[in-house]
């Protein structure tokens, strides 16, 4: 019997097979956890993270309310970085994530009617 997490870590090695991110356009990665959010802009060519946000630190709100919040300072550290691209790494999650994350993007983010995958 093949358990949750073993099932998810096959998913995401196919799909790492095929989702690599560079300078120009890195890959973000997405984890989350029971209480934390977690969002990390990579390059793979280099093995470098160029800009990472959490959770940790926001007590106030939803975990959805939260998420925009990450997703928020994410997308400000990207646009600092000069970073307007990226490459949607779902990490294994049902393909929804990408969906919602897209429907929520508020008008008002930097990223806002940016190519994101």
């Amino acid at each position: 019997m093949v358990t949750k997490q073993e099932r998810r870590n096959k998913i995401k090695t196919r799909i790492r097979g095929k989702v690599s991110g560079t300078a120009e356009r890195p890959r973000m990665t997405v984890f989350r956890s029971n209480k934390q959010i977690y969002v990390q802009l990579v390059d793979d060519s280099e093995g470098k993270t160029l800009a990472s946000a959490s959770s940790k630190g926001i007590e106030e709100g939803t975990k959805t309310e939260v998420a925009a919040k990450v997703g928020q300072a994410i997308a400000e550290k990207a646009l600092a970085a000069g970073i307007t691209e990226v490459v949607f790494d779902r990490n294994g999650y049902s393909s929804s994530i990408k969906r919602r994350s897209q429907l929520r993007q508020p008008d008002s983010s930097p990223l806002h009617g940016r190519r994101c995958c």
